[in-house]
């Protein structure tokens, strides 16, 4: 690896839109091949950009009868892309988006089930090893490629499915992560009465709560299953039922206020995450502190944190410390790309990775503080061990805690301010999930970017069709459709993405030159990082992509020896196999699209294959120097791989982008 002095000045070099050394530019037609080659031996070609050629030929003659810039059109200007205003909007919407429910509902309870403090040996383990070294590689294409899931794999065509599975995946979690808001929204409306709906003290449930010798649910639990959910009215998957237009309502409020903090891209949803991102901690500090004087709130941290050394031998250990690291941080869906892109090009990337991450793991180990401390007074009031009242997912942010809410002193302030949180923290979350979305859209599609108007009825479109989408899920039975596709949309078919983007950036595109990019965009790091890059490229070759190998195996295991449950609901075997379709049809379009790619090329397949893991001449491009505010236009380059023939048309063009470098 090379010196850091050497790889700024190369990183000044493309920050002037030069092509690197080692690397040819595409033309089309059809000809003589020309082959890219050192300077020295090639004085027509140099650093991509082809010169006059010093011998008479018809091709030096024509080039020469077009040496004026007015005799060639120029070419339409791309729209400029937006970037953030600043590092701390980057580092806020990043922290926003990976700090999210899985962080409330999920990791503390994963933490308890698997042996307490035990827990976190394993859970770091793959945080070091699988979710820090993805983190930093989706980051480093995104900044270094300037583009979304879809366009940055121009790096290497051949995976182009890869940013199309990412898109699949996320549009299934936009879809029911919204609805969460939703619920969000309704208990948020109900948290303003006094007493709380779900509380003992209202009037509704004095009988539920006097009959303690044959109680079969608490009123936090008929307040969910019946008024919320509508569940007791369904009989399963095949039984949805009437839309609850009540949440219908809420779902509608969530999508337009996605819409809104959207609606200028980055620049509204970057300042917004100044409080939704923040806000989450003042909230967990002060349940911390209140949870800690309460009566029995000891018993509930002692029960999160007992370690039971036992089940470091269980792989379900493993496999749960591995889907929580992908869960909270967000690998794999598209977000973490798009919001990259729009950095500017010498930024931190391995500093930002260790930050947000770190960041991200320390607010999960932290909530669970808030979680248990409130969950131990509420077992202690209740006479029953911790164990009986702590549940994950919504049971935990929708039952157990709203019912440990309701037992303190000012509980409708405490609710609020509870579900206020939920409400930023998913709101963040779908922020990234929604850029990743429309920042493939817009990358295919670039005069979106340009035109405000049509740019606002995509998104507005693309919101309604969602809101549509998920009515499903707001049934008496889309609680069933819910579980379908929360267990389903990030399961195997999100390890098997992550998987084929590991392997594919290490070996296709080039684990060295991978490395060397992101050299070139630090080269004001300090040493540490060239040397912290070393530990990453080991990750990447050898134990990331072994480490998903083993979390996808077990996964098919567990998927066929367990059935897919919600509370004493079995799902159908039909209802089963539509997940694994879901799963199927996201990480098939790995295959669908190499298949295409390869079929664009000529030759024999092994020459097709060849062809399609180089990278198109624009992938490198977009490198400009983003530190200086000048305006720099690039020209014209053609999709298509490196080893290339020309024509006489194509010496016409190149005459005219030397010209213009000049």
């Amino acid at each position: 690896m090379k010196q850091l002095s050497e790889q700024c000045s190369e990183h000044q070099k493309k920050s002037a839109g030069e092509m690197p050394r080692e690397e040819t530019r595409t033309a089309p037609g059809n000809g003589a091949t020309v082959n890219g080659a050192p300077t020295t031996e090639s004085p027509g070609q140099q650093n991509g950009i082809v010169s006059s050629p010093d011998v008479s030929s018809p091709v030096s003659q024509t080039q020469t009868e077009h040496q004026l810039p007015s005799s060639t059109p120029a070419p339409p200007a791309q729209p400029p892309r937006e970037q953030w205003g600043g590092k701390y909007e980057f580092l806020l919407s990043c922290i926003g988006y990976c700090v999210g429910l899985g962080n409330v509902w999920r990791f503390p309870y994963l933490c308890y089930r698997n042996g307490g403090g035990v827990f976190l040996i394993p859970y770091f383990i793959m945080l070091f090893f699988t979710g820090m070294p993805l983190f930093l590689m989706e980051l480093s294409l995104g900044q270094y490629g300037a583009a979304g899931p879809i366009t940055v794999w121009k790096c290497c065509p051949l995976l182009k499915g890869i940013g199309i599975g990412m898109l699949c995946v996320s549009t299934l979690v936009c879809l029911y992560y919204n609805v969460i808001i939703a619920w969000t929204f309704y208990y948020l409306g109900s948290s303003f009465q006094s007493p709380l709906p779900w509380s003992c003290d209202a009037l509704h449930n004095i009988p539920l709560c006097l009959n303690k010798t044959n109680i079969t649910q608490s009123p936090s639990e008929v307040f969910w299953n019946e008024k919320v959910l509508g569940v007791v009215n369904s009989k399963g998957l095949h039984d949805p039922g009437p839309v609850r237009w009540p949440l219908a309502l809420c779902l509608l409020a969530a999508w337009v206020v996605i819409f809104l903090c959207m609606l200028k891209g980055i620049r509204s949803s970057g300042k917004v995450v100044y409080v939704t991102a923040t806000f989450p901690y003042f909230v967990l500090v002060v349940l911390i502190i209140r949870g800690a004087t309460l009566e029995g709130s000891l018993n509930g941290v002692a029960f999160y944190l007992t370690p039971n050394w036992v089940h470091l031998a269980n792989a379900q250990v493993w496999n749960d410390a591995a889907s929580q690291i992908f869960y909270s941080l967000g690998i794999g869906v598209g977000g973490l790309l798009s919001m990259a892109s729009y950095n500017k090009f010498d930024n931190n990337v391995i500093r930002d990775t260790i930050i947000i991450t770190i960041g991200n793991c320390g607010t999960s180990f932290f909530a669970g503080f808030a979680i248990f401390s409130i969950l131990g007074h509420m077992a202690w009031r209740k006479g029953v061990p911790v164990g009986q009242v702590a549940d994950s997912g919504p049971g935990l942010a929708f039952v157990a805690y709203p019912e440990a809410l309701a037992l303190l002193p000012g509980s409708v302030f405490w609710s609020i301010l509870f579900f206020l949180m939920l409400f930023m923290l998913g709101v963040d979350t779908l922020f990234g999930n929604m850029e990743g979305i429309c920042t493939a859209v817009m990358d295919e599609f670039p005069q979106l970017r340009s035109n405000l108007k049509h740019k606002t009825l995509f998104l507005a479109l693309l919101c309604f069709t969602f809101y549509l989408m998920g009515l499903l899920l707001i049934t008496d039975g889309g609680i069933y459709w819910f579980t379908l596709i929360d267990s389903f949309s990030t399961s195997f078919g999100l390890i098997i993405i992550t998987l084929f983007m590991c392997i594919g950036v290490s070996f296709f595109y080039g684990v060295n030159q991978f490395c060397q990019d992101i050299v070139d965009m630090i080269c004001r790091c300090p040493p540490w990082c060239t040397k912290l890059l070393l530990y990453f490229k080991a990750c990447w070759v050898v134990f990331t992509p072994f480490l998903l190998t083993f979390i996808l195996t077990y996964i098919f295991i567990e998927m066929y020896r367990t059935s897919l449950r919600y509370g004493t609901y079995v799902y159908p075997t039909w209802g089963k196999a539509l997940g694994v379709c879901i799963g199927a049809f996201c990480c098939l379009q790995i295959l669908i699209w190499a298949i295409v790619a390869v079929s664009k090329e000529s030759g024999t397949l092994k020459d097709r294959f060849q062809k399609s893991i180089r990278p198109l001449n624009s992938w490198r491009v977009n490198n400009i120097n983003t530190t200086s505010q000048e305006q720099h236009v690039e020209p014209q380059r053609v999709e298509g791989p490196f080893t290339v023939n020309l024509t006489e048309a194509d010496f016409t063009a190149m005459n005219w982008e030397a010209i213009s470098e000049a």
